[in-house]
């Protein structure tokens, strides 16, 4: 069962093992704090306080009463390190929770001794194509009223079609979908997720036009339906710190498509 801990306002659930510095893990869309369970124990061996955390509005983390902007998901990830009785933390955070990752960095730098992202590069650091524009479509299509509905229906069809959009190559099972069905089938917590998208503004707001001078690396799916790979590099110009890309096989979500490579390079860079 989740541990739970209050921030911003908000009661969060989490995992955790280890103790030590305090690296603390953010997932994404559609996934919850499950997608990081093989990582927690090899990097709690290494001497690290490992963290992986149900983002607001995935159950049983509270469901809040407004549409999730990236400045409160900046807010949750600082307020967290604070809760956890940490000065600072290596935050890793997967497509959603890397946005948050994003501005919460940029937000208060000092908080963050390491950025380590998965799947997104920073979103004001290239000028996407026709066809990138096409790959993220989804970002229009779940603003809709309707869209909560529609991606649980015919069981959970949307929720299939969108592992198999992003990571083509992977053939992701029943058993690894069963912790997002389950927030996915409580109504609250399915609207709430899809807020995200809602509260989303077509151009990056003050955190992400901030650029970074925190260590950062950037694990990147080489064939990610979602993402073009290029975008990576060019994203790069939004770092003035040192700044890594680390190509991985797989698509959108590389940190399980082949878990025990990522395990190795994440250890990698929490060691230097």
């Amino acid at each position: 069962m989740p541990q739970m801990i209050d921030a911003n306002g908000i009661q969060f659930g989490y995992h955790a093992m280890g103790n030590g510095p305090l690296v603390l893990f953010l997932h994404g869309f559609p996934d919850t704090a499950k997608a990081w369970e093989h990582v927690l124990n090899p990097v709690a061996q290494d001497g690290f306080r490992a963290v992986a955390l149900y983002m607001r509005g995935y159950s049983p983390t509270t469901v809040p009463q407004h549409d999730a902007t990236t400045e409160d998901l900046a807010a949750d990830v600082l307020a967290l390190i604070e809760a956890l009785d940490a000065e600072q933390a290596v935050v890793v955070g997967h497509d959603w929770g890397a946005a948050a990752a994003y501005a919460a960095t940029a937000a208060d730098p000092a908080r963050v001794s390491k950025l380590i992202t998965v799947a997104l590069p920073h979103p004001a650091g290239f000028k996407p194509s026709a066809t990138d524009m096409w790959r993220a479509r989804h970002f229009l299509t779940y603003k809709r009223k309707s869209a909560p509905g529609k991606f649980v229906a015919n069981d959970f069809a949307g929720l299939k079609k969108i592992y198999k959009r992003w990571s083509p190559q992977w053939d992701v099972s029943n058993q690894e979908l069963a912790d997002i069905k389950r927030c996915l089938s409580d109504p609250a917590s399915r609207n709430a997720i899809f807020g995200y998208y809602r509260a989303l503004q077509r151009k990056p707001g003050d955190l992400m036009r901030r650029k970074i001078d925190v260590p950062t690396v950037a694990f990147a799916g080489r064939t990610d339906g979602a993402v073009p790979f290029d975008a990576f590099a060019e994203a790069g110009s939004r770092f003035t710190g040192p700044y890594e890309v680390i190509e991985m096989p797989g698509g959108h979500f590389p940190h399980r498509e082949d878990p025990d490579l990522f395990v190795e390079r994440l250890r990698d860079a929490l060691r230097t």
